[in-house]
């Protein structure tokens, strides 16, 4: 009964987490205020870091809440094995640049059209199971996949509704597609990477995402400094950040740790329903509550 609860409970916040993050996000990013806007690259860099303390106070309460044995795990898992620590670099990285862009889609495209484009991270998923893990789809999966991809090439077929043009003009929306496709296929091969190393290994998820972190924060760091660096050093690495920028941080930070408890409670079945579900609350919010997204006929 405990499991079957944890089942429904975890699915529930990944549907909140999906969807908050999502509308909180493009809001934040098309809110007009005073002063610099906050900066991408800065925000996944707290997010990486708001996760890595959050996974070693899960680790700390898995070994009762012990000091010592918390350092011989950390020591042991990620000091002491450094070949399996840099495995996670290439995921991490992957990860890192799929933040970013992320956040470039989500300043170009609305709510609901990136909801439903980013949707093709699916079939990049199973092309990486197939080629990777030797995975078989059946028909259906693959007629499944062939439908998924009509859908996202409907949604994005030009339309004449003005209103649409005045809102997001064709350059911002292709900057947006690309960055939106180029995450699918990142987040397509770091998923199924991911997958393998967790399945060649027996390390706690909580570890592994410890050792994401590590990577994340590096490489997240050096984004800031390269892409970054000039308006870092005149108005600070926190320019621009307010509740909502910290609201966007610790929904994305929280976003890894759900995903671990659906994997361990629930299954992929139920995990598309509530991706599903997600899909139409963020598009209903975007067209009553932010305004960005007009339905075409």
């Amino acid at each position: 009964m405990f499991i079957f609860l944890l089942k429904y409970v975890s699915l529930g916040v990944l549907v909140f987490q999906t969807t908050s993050l999502v509308l909180t996000m493009r809001y934040s990013r098309t809110l007009q205020g005073e002063g610099p806007r906050y900066l991408a690259s800065s925000a996944v860099v707290s997010a990486e870091l708001l996760k890595i303390l959050t996974c070693v106070l899960l680790v700390y309460k898995d070994h009762s809440f012990s000091i010592r044995a918390l350092n011989n795990v950390l020591t042991q898992e990620i000091i002491n094995k450094p070949m399996d620590t840099l495995k996670l670099a290439i995921p991490s990285g992957i990860y890192t640049l799929q933040n970013n862009l992320l956040y470039v889609a989500l300043s170009n495209l609305d709510a609901a059209t990136y909801q439903v484009t980013y949707q093709l991270k699916i079939l990049t998923t199973a092309l990486f199971s197939v080629s990777m893990l030797g995975r078989r789809l059946g028909v259906y999966q693959w007629l499944s996949l062939l439908i998924l991809m009509a859908g996202v090439a409907l949604v994005q077929w030009p339309s004449d509704s003005s209103q649409a043009h005045e809102q997001l003009t064709t350059g911002s929306q292709f900057v947006g597609l690309m960055a939106v496709l180029v995450a699918c296929c990142s987040s397509g091969f770091a998923g199924v990477y991911f997958e393998k190393i967790l399945k060649e290994t027996k390390q706690s998820v909580w570890v592994r995402n410890i050792q994401l972190g590590v990577f994340g924060l590096v490489f997240g760091l050096m984004g800031v400094f390269v892409y970054d660096g000039n308006r870092v050093r005149e108005y600070g690495m926190f320019q621009g950040y307010n509740h909502l920028t910290w609201t966007v941080v610790a929904l994305q930070a929280l976003g890894g740790l759900v995903i671990a408890a659906v994997i361990k409670y629930a299954d992929n079945i139920l995990k598309g329903f509530a991706t599903s579900l997600s899909i139409i609350l963020s598009t209903l919010i975007s067209y009553f509550w932010l305004q960005d997204f007009e339905p075409t006929r």
